[in-house]
């Protein structure tokens, strides 16, 4: 994450001593470790807030690119959340996970396991893109061959509507600009 981007929710790297003094005035007969427990439990807490917070049904489903860590290497790989709601992107089964809008209003998660990292973004499909249009992109995101001009001209990001809920801006991004680059970028 950069200092730009705009956190929804994390359970990596909670510092217990930014819990501590709240947590020593409400709960004095604790224990630190049972403080350090009770810490862990509300921040899982607040994940449930923001799948509230984040309850917004689009029109079409959210499809999740994903640059994954394995064992073996990195692969590219995509699923698609069929409800279209917003509020089932925030559902990992890695140990940690840390969701957030970036500088350029893409939301996206970095998901930490044992085996490595996953990096995600997670775009819908824009009205209008056609059933041949998805599964050819399907199979250049599979292959590793989609580029962000692929990605943009099919998909459109999440964040406007996301900002509106916590009062985020992002800017204004030219994609046809952006797809010209990358086609004389090939």
């Amino acid at each position: 994450m950069e200092k730009t981007d705009h956190l929804i929710w994390s359970n990596y790297d909670i510092d217990y001593e930014d819990w501590r003094d709240d947590l020593e005035a409400e709960h004095p007969d604790m224990t630190e470790d049972e403080r350090i427990s009770l810490m862990y439990d509300i921040n899982n807490d607040y994940l449930d807030d923001e799948r509230c917070n984040l309850d917004i049904q689009l029109s079409r489903p959210i499809l999740i690119i994903g640059d994954l860590g394995r064992w073996n290497g990195r692969v590219m790989g995509y699923k698609e959340i069929k409800s279209g709601n917003i509020k089932d992107c925030l559902y990992s089964d890695t140990d940690y996970s840390t969701w957030y809008v970036d500088k350029n209003g893409d939301l996206r998660c970095t998901a930490i396991h044992h085996d490595g990292t996953n990096y995600y973004l997670y775009r819908t499909y824009k009205d209008g893109v056609s059933d041949e249009q998805i599964e050819n992109f399907k199979w250049k995101i599979y292959n590793g061959k989609a580029t962000r001009a692929d990605i943009t001209r099919l998909t459109r990001r999440l964040g406007d509507e996301i900002g509106r809920v916590y009062g985020w801006e992002f800017p204004n991004y030219n994609f046809e600009k952006a797809r010209a680059r990358d086609d004389t970028a090939r």
